[in-house]
């Protein structure tokens, strides 16, 4: 297996290199809470801060990224296009008003959050395929370093077939050992498509389970730890998100172990299609 380092890149299918842990800021509220959280996020190695419009942070984590006294483009910035504001001239509107709220020229990931384009499921408001020309504009007026999906199923990515021409770089989706998408995660490597996990600790879920926990002393480790662990040698790229700093040096301390065959089988096993997050065949 490659060595991996909390420096480790992967190279998207454009060339883009993007980390392979970030920090997620999902829930953490606007103002000096965020704008503390990622700077010390920064600090303590994180290279990829993960927001979303709907997240309504965007102003602090472009405040702190321009206090760090990092170099922008040392800094890989994800954020979202919300449901509602889909559709080809919204999108292209959402992308200026992420970026002036963050106050960047560019994001170096512009991802499509879910494959709804309003707060059901409903068909009749679906916009997949003139909202992913936007994106492709986007990408082309390079706002965005590259775009992708977020919450996507193989179906979504299939029908995306039918109308891109300029394929995802990412499908970010809720990814862990209870909800172990094996399918999912080999379509999108198989078409080139990185994986991002997010919810990696499945609401902290992880700390209740007597297996895991047998796993975690096995290997003088947080539960916290072996399920990012988990989650890298899978392929996947962990988005763990703490206010705690403590808990921030923890959940990217996870390269000088690596879980045996038989533990991740083990974890592997403990899926039972558990969502924690909504689930994206069932939108409400």
């Amino acid at each position: 297996m490659q060595i991996l380092t909390k420096d480790s890149k992967i190279k998207l299918n454009n060339g883009v290199e993007m980390p392979i842990i970030g920090f997620g800021v999902f829930r953490i509220p606007e103002g000096e809470e965020v704008v503390a959280a990622v700077k010390q996020a920064l600090r303590v190695g994180y290279r990829m801060i993960d927001t979303a419009s709907r997240y309504g942070n965007e102003e602090g984590v472009g405040k702190a990224i321009r206090e760090s006294g990092i170099p922008r483009e040392e800094i890989f910035v994800t954020t979202k296009l919300w449901n509602t504001d889909q559709g080809y001239q919204n999108t292209l509107k959402a992308i200026d008003d992420s970026l002036a709220r963050l106050q960047l020229e560019y994001v170096d990931l512009y991802l499509v959050h879910w494959p709804t384009a309003g707060l059901t499921n409903e068909p009749t408001i679906n916009k997949r395929e003139e909202t992913w020309r936007a994106m492709e504009e986007i990408y082309k007026s390079d706002k965005a370093k590259a775009i992708g999906v977020s919450n996507y199923t193989i179906t979504h990515l299939e029908e995306m077939k039918n109308y891109m021409t300029i394929p995802p770089a990412v499908n970010q989706v809720e990814f862990h050992p209870f909800l172990y998408e094996k399918e999912l995660l080999e379509y999108c490597h198989g078409h080139n498509i990185a994986v991002e996990a997010h919810s990696p600790f499945a609401n902290n879920k992880c700390n209740d389970n007597e297996v895991v926990k047998n796993i975690a002393v096995k290997y003088n480790k947080s539960p916290y730890q072996v399920f990012v662990r988990w989650s890298l040698q899978h392929g996947a790229i962990p988005l763990p998100k703490t206010t705690d700093p403590e808990r921030m040096k923890e959940n990217i301390n996870v390269f000088n172990f690596e879980l045996s065959s038989e533990d991740m089988e083990t974890l592997n096993a403990l899926s039972i299609g558990l969502h924690v997050r909504v689930d994206p065949n069932n939108f409400k």
